[in-house]
C-alpha cells in the first residue's frame, strides 16, 4: 500500500471511530432518560419555516400524567431569518377551558393535554400552536446539569428563597434545581408578573450560553438526554436544527407578557381562588401585532 493510501486509510478511520463514539453517547444519553408512550411525529418537511411551538414546563411527578402547566410559553422560530419570539402567559390567567367553564389556564394542560391546551390558546387568544415540547420539573433540572456542569451564569434580580433554596441577589452560578426554583419564585408583592420576568431571562441566559455549554466530547450525550427528556410532537432533526442556530451565534429573543399591560383585574372570588381577569381583545391585538412586526 501506498503512503499516500495509508494516509487517506488512517483518517478515514479515525473519522469512522469518532461518528461511532458521538453516534454511542448520544444513543446513551437519549436511552437514559425513561421514555413515555411513543408520541407521534410530523414529518419533518412537512414543518413550514415560521413554527409556533407551546412550551410547557409540568409538573407532573412523571411523563405519564399531564400534570398542570407551571410554566406556559408560545414561541415562535423563523427558521429562515433565525428569528425568535417568546410569549409568556401568566398561569392565572382567567379564561374558558372548552367542556371545563372557566379556570386558570394552566389546568387546560392537565385536563386533556396538548389538544384541550391547544383549542383553549386558540378560543381566548386566536394563538395557533401546532407544535408543542413538555419537560417535567425533574428533567429540566437533569437536562441544565448534563447541558451546564458548571451551572448557568445569571444576574438574580433579589434575594429568592423556595422550597429550601436560598437565592442571593447578584451574578451568580445556577445548578439545574437552583435555576429552576428561580424562574419558579412568585411568592411576592410581584407574584406571576415577576415569576414570568425571571423565566424570560433564564431562557435568554440558557440560549446565550449554549455555545459554550460543554465539551465537545460531553456534548453529544448531553443533546441525547434532552431530547429523550422532552414530549414533543416535532421531529428531533428540526430541533437539532434550531438548537444548532443558536449555537452558530447569540440570538436575540423578543418577548411579551400575556396579559399586557392594562388588560387585566386582580379576582380573589372565583371557584379557582384568585385570577387575572382579562380583556381578551387587548391581548388578541397584541399578540398578533407581535408576532408580525
Amino acid at each position: 500500500m501506498k503512503p499516500f493510501q495509508k494516509i487517506v486509510l488512517s483518517i478515514l478511520l479515525v473519522l469512522a471511530m469518532v461518528i461511532g463514539f458521538f453516534s454511542f453517547e448520544f444513543i446513551q444519553g437519549f436511552s437514559s432518560v425513561k421514555q413515555s408512550a411513543t408520541v407521534e411525529k410530523v414529518n419533518a418537511q412537512d414543518v413550514p419555516s415560521i413554527i409556533n411551538v407551546a412550551l410547557i414546563g409540568s409538573d407532573a411527578r412523571s411523563k405519564e400524567e399531564n400534570g398542570r402547566s407551571d410554566s406556559l410559553m408560545v414561541a415562535q422560530y423563523d427558521q429562515k431569518t433565525k428569528q425568535a419570539k417568546l410569549i409568556s402567559i401568566m398561569r392565572d390567567s382567567y379564561v374558558s377551558i372548552p367542556d371545563h367553564g372557566m379556570n386558570k389556564i394552566n389546568a387546560a394542560y392537565s385536563y386533556g393535554g396538548i389538544d384541550l391546551l391547544d383549542q383553549t390558546l386558540q378560543d381566548n387568544f386566536k394563538l395557533e400552536t401546532p407544535y408543542y415540547a413538555s419537560i417535567t420539573f425533574q428533567d429540566f433540572i437533569d437536562c441544565i446539569d448534563e447541558l451546564f456542569p458548571d451551572g448557568v451564569t445569571i444576574d438574580a434580580e433579589k434575594d429568592l428563597d423556595l422550597d429550601g433554596v436560598a437565592i442571593k441577589k447578584g451574578e451568580q452560578t445556577m445548578d439545574g434545581n437552583t435555576l429552576l426554583q428561580y424562574a419558579r419564585f412568585r411568592e411576592d408583592e410581584e407574584g406571576d408578573f415577576g415569576r414570568i420576568r425571571r423565566q424570560q431571562q433564564v431562557v435568554e441566559a440558557v440560549a446565550s450560553q449554549l455555545k459554550d455549554v460543554t465539551s465537545i466530547v460531553k456534548l453529544p450525550k448531553a443533546i441525547g438526554k434532552l431530547l429523550g427528556s422532552i414530549q414533543t410532537n416535532l421531529p428531533e432533526s428540526v430541533l437539532l436544527d434550531c438548537g444548532l442556530d443558536f449555537l452558530d451565534d447569540e440570538k436575540k429573543i423578543d418577548t411579551l407578557s400575556v396579559p399586557v399591560d392594562k388588560s387585566w383585574d386582580f379576582n380573589d372570588h372565583t371557584p379557582a381562588g384568585s385570577v387575572l381577569e382579562i380583556d381578551l381583545t387587548k391581548n388578541q391585538q397584541a399578540i398578533h401585532e407581535f408576532l408580525d412586526k
